[in-house]
């Protein structure tokens, strides 16, 4: 089993900045990918950001490009996302995610997640 922790959400005003820690435990999972979504009150999932473990490469989604950008360090089992130029419709509840399958964009290949992090950005 693999455990997955959030933290860093917060209370943040317009064009402010936050930054997103997700640390993983437990099992080692070889060549994992991780990804960030986030739910807004009344909307679907969104795909937020993922990296891949090898290569560290990165993929966000149209609503966040330019503004946010994923790390993460190997060493730590750590994975960041630090969230810039924030805007209210940034506001939900962001998640994150590992999966086997290294580097993907869709929720379902997901296969551990967190409880999840609050972002409230004020307007």
């Amino acid at each position: 089993q693999v455990q997955v922790v959030e933290s860093g959400g917060g209370l943040v005003q317009a064009g402010g900045s936050l930054r997103l820690s997700c640390a993983t435990s437990g099992r080692t999972i070889s060549n994992y990918g991780t990804g960030w979504f986030r739910r807004a009150p009344g909307k679907e999932r969104e795909f937020v950001a993922t990296i891949s473990w090898i290569n560290r490469n990165t993929y966000y989604g149209n609503s966040v490009k330019g503004r946010f950008t994923i790390s993460r360090d190997n060493a730590k089992n750590t994975v960041y996302l630090q969230m810039n130029s924030l805007k209210p419709e940034d506001t939900a509840v962001y998640y994150c995610a590992v999966t086997r399958k290294g580097f993907t964009i869709l929720s379902g290949d997901y296969d551990y997640w967190g409880q999840g992090t609050q972002v409230t950005v004020s307007s």
